[in-house]
């Protein structure tokens, strides 16, 4: 990172989730003064840019679809997928508020397409209480946002595996998945497969969260040139964090959370990073937007001495 200026990047998309308010949460972290604190700790913070996003009720779904609202998800992650490409070859780091999980697939895809210019691969850490790797097969809903890391690793549908070109963004064995403890029936076969490395909450509690973090940090750094982290609001416990729509009780307390992200300041290969699923709606006077804002200091090295 090396105090890189930093550009921040809103997608106000909820078009993948079930719950509506994560378009919000670009907001939520501007109210927060994320932005600011980032200026005091020494970074060149530039002007904030947002994707257009088209709002929900203009558009129309088909109720029985199984990637709802596919169109209007490929349209924001491919122009976020150039946006990002824009600011890594300014030499910036992309900093991108969601939004739901579905953006992603352009935030990654983008970083992805970036280093291949020069046959560099990336590794890829996914903060989550869910695994995102269901398919249009697998999915029980049809929400996208359940699906963005099986496309970024060219698994399931052709068009969101093609966003930003047609190739697998990450290589299976340069992810990690961190504070996983719900997975959807069908998805449970699909990871197994994969061959991805996933760290439960049950890792978490039997091995620490530093002993965990030392092992994500060697997946996505072997063979790379550095790694992505996409950081879901609903990994932290609900405790801390109520303001996302997808809850699942027993999280990462916030204490683990900042040592998880010290962590990754501290090894300083982290080449973007995106907060997604955080929804003021669902929020308590912004709280969640506060703890996310600390987190986010600690990702970019900020610390008690």
């Amino acid at each position: 990172m090396k105090k890189k200026p930093i550009r921040i990047v809103g997608v106000p998309m909820d078009f993948g989730a079930q719950h509506r308010g994560t378009d919000m949460g670009p907001s939520a972290l501007r109210v927060a003064n994320v932005a600011a604190s980032l200026r005091e700790m020494g970074y060149e913070v530039g002007r904030e840019l947002d994707v257009p996003v088209p709002s929900m009720e203009s558009r129309a779904y088909a109720e029985a679809s199984n990637l709802r609202f596919k169109e209007e998800i490929l349209q924001v992650c491919n122009q976020l997928c150039v946006r990002v490409e824009d600011i890594l070859q300014d030499g910036d780091f992309p900093l991108i508020y969601g939004g739901d999980h579905s953006l992603s697939m352009g935030s990654v895809s983008g970083v992805s397409n970036f280093l291949a210019r020069e046959n560099k691969n990336l590794g890829l850490i996914w903060f989550d209480a869910h695994g995102d790797m269901n398919t249009s097969d697998s999915s029980p809903s049809g929400n996208i946002h359940g699906m963005p890391l099986s496309a970024l690793l060219g698994l399931g549908d052709s068009d969101l595996c093609s966003i930003g070109g047609d190739r697998a963004k990450v290589s299976t064995e340069n992810v990690a998945l961190v504070a996983i403890r719900e997975i959807d029936v069908g998805e449970r076969e699909v990871i197994r497969e994969s061959g991805v490395r996933v760290f439960t909450m049950r890792d978490i509690d039997e091995q620490g969260m530093a002993a965990v973090v030392k092992e994500a940090l060697e997946i996505v750094n072997d063979g790379t040139s550095g790694f992505h982290l996409s950081f879901d609001v609903d990994g932290l416990d609900p405790e801390i964090a109520p303001g996302t729509g997808t809850r699942v009780q027993g999280g990462v307390d916030f204490r683990e959370a900042h040592l998880f992200m010290e962590n990754l300041a501290d090894d300083g290969r982290m080449t973007s990073m995106d907060v997604v699923e955080l929804n003021p709606a669902l929020d308590v006077k912004n709280q969640t937007a506060g703890v996310v804002k600390e987190l986010i200091l600690s990702a970019f090295g900020k610390s008690v001495l």
